[in-house]
């Protein structure tokens, strides 16, 4: 529910609906890359292709929305920011109250080690670990559901050790990806799908085979 996000947030970051408004969102898996991005880039190869990843998310949104014709549905993709430069939507934190995954922040740890340095949060899938994305949020406004019941995220990493080491990992070393292991987890992103997304934006195209044209 819209609600259980606003509860936890500054009124600058609520967003503008009732408490009791119906909203998903929506996350993407490792599997997501050979699923949907390359089929996607694939069917679109003659067509203008900016950002195939925001692209393939976008098209596969609006195939959802098409499945309600009857009904309003609002989309907020996780990267869009308003005139004041927020984030239309806090990603984690929304993932965190619709229990998808464990939005581990500074305040989860008692005996801080950090000081004055600026720490921040991350988000971790139980089954997927680090190895997932947060890519928007479906909204219904006109759909209220005054009797759905939150349920909380699993906590897999519970212990104090593991929680400053995650973060440890994800503010100061974020770039090797090891925080993305700190559980066991399930499936992680396929070799080919880590060395597109360690590749600067400009030449991910050369890996899927796209042309300097089809930019």
């Amino acid at each position: 529910k819209v609600g259980w996000y606003n509860a936890v947030l500054q009124p600058a970051f609520h967003l503008p609906y009732p408490d009791d408004t119906l909203a998903f969102v929506v996350l993407s898996t490792p599997s997501m890359f050979d699923k949907a991005l390359k089929p996607f880039v694939n069917k679109e190869r003659l067509k203008i292709i900016r950002d195939p990843v925001d692209q393939c998310v976008s098209h596969h949104f609006s195939r959802v929305k098409e499945k309600f014709p009857d009904q309003k549905v609002d989309i907020i993709f996780d990267y869009e920011i308003l005139p004041s430069r927020k984030p239309r939507f806090l990603a984690q934190t929304a993932a965190h109250v619709a229990g998808a995954a464990y939005y581990y922040q500074r305040k989860d740890v008692k005996l801080d080690p950090w000081g004055k340095k600026k720490i921040y949060g991350v988000c971790i899938h139980p089954k997927y670990g680090g190895w997932f994305a947060i890519r928007g949020l479906l909204l219904f406004p006109d759909v209220q559901v005054p009797f759905l019941e939150q349920s909380a995220p699993v906590d897999c990493v519970s212990t104090e050790e593991k929680r400053i080491e995650l973060l440890e990992q994800f503010n100061f070393h974020w770039q090797d990806g090891r925080y993305r292991d700190i559980i066991e987890v399930k499936e992680r992103y396929s070799e080919e799908q880590k060395a597109y997304f360690a590749t600067p934006p400009a030449e991910r195209f050369k890996l899927l085979g796209l042309t300097q044209e089809a930019q």
